[in-house]
């Protein structure tokens, strides 16, 4: 199974909603951290939106946000084809960690004041959707840890064949007989009900 060229998107742009968030934070004016965030008695004056950006931030937050819910259902509604056996697994949680780490820590310099630079990220991601989703790598979203997503290294054996693959499963994997779908170079396990 491929993912479809909008739904990998969709996972990509959730896997970024670190990025999202730390933009936004930056976007927040020093000066408005001292100020008191609501006195009701002068409701009128209430301070909600801190942003200098308030459009840019908002909307990639949101967008991100959005790309995480549609994900993790996508997720829910995957058909298990395959019958398998677990022969062995352990964790590697470092691969998910790794997948998004470089691009958070290589744009903290970025802003919405700058437009040249946020063109400059714009096109960073779209190449970087490009490249994992050519090369099979869109399903490895760290946010997924979120929801209870672990990948594991493991041993199994479907129609017969053993197979040392990479699985995403959400919780334990161990020893035993589980669904799987195979999406790209992964496959996905689920407990059989």
């Amino acid at each position: 199974m491929q993912f479809k060229l909008t739904s990998g998107f969709i996972i990509f742009l959730g896997s970024y909603l670190p990025l999202a968030l730390i933009l936004a934070v930056q976007d927040i004016p020093i000066s408005w951290w001292s100020n008191s965030f609501c006195d009701f008695s002068d409701i009128d004056n209430c301070l909600f939106n801190p942003f200098q950006h308030r459009y840019f931030s908002i909307v990639f937050i949101v967008i991100s946000i959005i790309s995480v819910i549609i994900s993790n259902m996508s997720l829910k509604k995957i058909d298990y084809p395959f019958d398998g056996e677990v022969k062995s697994s352990k964790t590697i949680p470092n691969d998910i960690i790794n997948y998004v780490f470089p691009y958070v820590v290589s744009f903290m310099g970025i802003s919405y004041d700058a437009p040249e630079k946020m063109l400059g990220f714009v096109v960073f991601l779209l190449w970087m959707f490009a490249i994992t989703y050519k090369s099979g790598q869109i399903i490895m979203n760290p946010i997924l840890l979120m929801f209870g997503w672990k990948l594991y290294e493991a041993k199994i054996v479907i129609n017969g064949q053993e197979r040392d693959v990479r699985v995403m499963k959400k919780g334990a994997l161990t020893r035993g007989n589980y669904k799987f779908q195979s999406i790209q170079d992964f496959y996905i396990s689920k407990d059989i009900s």
